[in-house]
């Protein structure tokens, strides 16, 4: 069903290798916990160790069988998670922290069976119950961080409606449920209404919050022509789209499929996580076996078990588990939430260490798509004049300088109508307006009409073709007589805004070197340059070129040893995304699955790109903490639990093992948690 995609992805345990436990969710180890903390009470009340700890007694009949009997609920209910994943990391031949914790509260199960019946004089219910309640309290906090890491893609399901109004041939609206969609329909979205599949407005005008998919905060203008996403809100006014793509093929099933994809690849700090918790079992098991053989050899076996099951248990690589995996989970699922889809892991931590941005040009830098940006007339008409004729001639074309030269005029609000609309093949249009007749195009036209510019629309023309502007003209066609040029519009891809913050962004983050690659020719790529704030003799600019050598053009920068981060609009581009050591597609929230690139920024704002820098270089940083940590605790805490310190009075039971187990976990939980803090949006203008 085409709601359930981000349930799929939710379902997957980022944790493989970790704790084989995948299939119990937060909620059953809450109830554990409560159910054995209740039963632990007793046990600890009863026991004549805390008896005397505290200086009390319970004379009360049967008391001696509180702790068998509570105790062995606790052992079998409340460990039968650990146990099972110890058992299967022995099926499966890859030891790790399940078998540690299950042979740990065996241990010292069968200690305490046999203390209670007689065969040695320990007081170890207690400590039994405690080190199964506090492993519980500890899992079920860790499934429940990483299960809120991962709430990004239950919201990802959410954001779809139910159902949807599909338009019948007459126009009339009928409720369907959104899985019975299907590519072609006509659905009606109405104000505040979510858009129920991907497609493209037919008829009507709002404005889309697209946050949910891009990131972007502010609502975005869409007209007839424009293409939706589904999931997103018209918030003004209702809108008709034409289905083209449902289900699995909607932006919003791919953007789930990434998000599951990289919380559930790894990394090599996962890989070394992984090693090291194997590595961990058996450092533990042959300390258990000399803990014990040393103790036997001292004489005490009640020291023997007891030190053996600490060591245990103090073992359990419990925080070294979670070290990575919470990280990439919430790393993954901030940067979902931002407009940042991870899909490898191995791209985002190269991510730190790019000393160079190679942004191609069009749709990355410029919104690829032209803007009126200079105008100039005479024969008696101003500026506005010039426009308001060029409007109405080209308001029935659909070529792109045409779409502009209309926009500019109704931005200005200079409306008039034309008639007798005729295209001219490639040379431009010509229609009927206030009773004149006019025309509107480029170079070819005045060459057909055998007429030339004024001097000074020729300065101006010439000026603006210098800087890679196009420049279109306006003709008046008289009845008789030399057709007469009297205006003259420059046309330009525009610049992002953005781009140019993000490029001052990318040099405070410390990157070498920013190159932009285009097809265009070297006057409008330098211009651009120049208007972005490339610095000379250190920025580059790699111009004609064929979008099938883009990636010969990463091949040279990485030849000169440098780590190059490749961003473009993932369409034509893949060659060199692939290339790239860190291949980031940006304005892909409609073409999510490109498979080229390791980020996919799913807005069209390239400052993402310094968003995933910072996050590679925070997450990476997080890793390293959590595994000095995670390492530098077991280091410590195992030849404690041994008990190379007795003899100075220091020595840790089974229960203060657990708790310090698990006051690290803490502190690695809390640590991955701070990643919150990293700013992956762009700071509000």
């Amino acid at each position: 069903m085409q709601h359930e995609h981000g349930h799929r992805g939710a379902d997957h345990d980022p944790r493989a290798g970790h704790d084989k436990h995948a299939g119990h969710d937060p909620e059953q180890f809450r109830r554990k916990f409560w159910l054995s903390l209740a039963l632990t009470v007793p046990i600890v009340l009863t026991s004549h160790m805390v008896m005397d700890w505290l200086g009390y007694s319970l004379d009360l009949p049967g008391v001696r069988w509180v702790g068998p009997a509570l105790g062995t609920v606790v052992f079998f209910y409340g460990g039968w998670p650990f146990l099972v994943g110890g058992v299967r990391e022995v099926r499966d031949r890859a030891p790790g922290m399940m078998l540690l914790i299950s042979t740990a509260i065996t241990v010292a199960y069968l200690a305490s069976v046999a203390t209670s019946l007689g065969l040695f004089d320990l007081d170890f219910w207690w400590e039994l119950a405690a080190l199964v309640t506090i492993m519980l309290l500890g899992h079920w906090q860790e499934m429940k961080a990483i299960g809120q890491a991962q709430g990004a893609l239950a919201a990802l399901a959410a954001l779809l409606p139910d159902d949807a109004e599909r338009l019948d041939e007459s126009g009339a609206p009928h409720r369907v449920p959104v899985v019975d969609l299907r590519v072609g329909d006509l659905v009606l979205v109405r104000s505040g209404g979510r858009v129920p599949a991907d497609g493209r407005i037919v008829d009507g005008a709002a404005e889309l919050d697209e946050s949910m998919i891009t990131g972007e905060s502010r609502p975005v203008p869409r007209a007839a022509g424009d293409r939706v996403v589904a999931g997103t809100v018209a918030t003004d006014s209702a809108l008709r789209v034409r289905v083209d793509a449902v289900g699995e093929d909607t932006a919003l099933a791919g953007i789930g499929r990434l998000v599951a994809q990289a919380q559930s690849s790894g990394g090599r700090a996962q890989a070394l996580a992984d090693r090291f918790a194997a590595l961990l079992f058996y450092v533990a098991a042959l300390a258990g076996l000399a803990t014990f053989a040393a103790w036997l050899l001292l004489g005490d076996t009640d020291q023997a078990v007891v030190r053996t099951v600490t060591v245990l248990v103090i073992a359990c690589p419990h925080a070294l588990g979670l070290a990575i995996p919470l990280v990439v989970a919430l790393s993954t699922a901030l940067s979902a939430r931002a407009g940042i889809l991870v899909k490898d892991r191995l791209a985002l931590e190269r991510m730190r260490t790019v000393d160079a941005v190679l942004f191609d040009k069009t749709g990355t830098l410029t919104k690829g798509r032209h803007t009126l940006t200079g105008v100039a007339a005479t024969g008696g008409l101003d500026d506005d004049g010039a426009l308001r004729l060029a409007g109405a001639v080209e308001a029935d074309s659909e070529h792109p300088l045409a779409r502009a030269l209309v926009t500019a005029a109704q931005d200005r609000g200079l409306r008039a109508s034309a008639r007798d609309f005729r295209s001219l093949t490639g040379r431009g249009v010509r229609a009927t307006v206030d009773g004149a007749d006019w025309a509107v195009g480029g170079p070819a036209l005045l060459r057909e009409l055998g007429t030339d510019a004024p001097a000074e629309l020729a300065r101006a023309a010439e000026g603006w073709s210098r800087r890679g502007a196009a420049v279109l003209h306006l003709v008046r066609l008289p009845g008789a007589g030399r057709p007469e040029v009297v205006g003259a519009f420059a046309l330009e891809d525009e610049v992002r805004p953005e781009a140019r913050a993000a490029i001052a962004e990318l040099r405070e983050q410390g990157v070498r070197k920013i190159v932009m690659i285009t097809g265009d020719a070297r006057p409008v790529a330098e211009a651009v340059a120049a208007d972005l704030g490339f610095r000379p003799g250190v920025d580059e600019v790699f111009a004609e070129v064929l979008p099938a050598d883009k990636d010969k053009a990463v091949t040279a920068l990485q030849a000169r040893g440098l780590t190059v981060a490749m961003v473009g609009d993932g369409v034509n581009d893949a060659p060199a995304l692939a290339r790239a050591d860190v291949g980031v597609a940006i304005g892909a929230g409609t073409d999510v699955a490109i498979e080229s690139a390791g980020v996919v920024l799913a807005g069209s704002d390239p400052r993402g790109v310094t968003g995933v820098i910072r996050l590679s270089r925070a997450s990476y940083r997080k890793m390293r903490q959590n595994l000095a940590w995670a390492a530098g605790y077991n280091v410590v805490a195992i030849p404690l639990a041994a008990g190379v310190l007795a003899w100075a009075g220091v020595a840790l039971s089974p229960a203060v093992a657990a708790v310090l187990m698990s006051a690290s976990t803490i502190v690695v939980a809390l640590n991955a948690q701070l990643l919150r803090r990293v700013r992956l949006t762009p700071a509000d203008d």
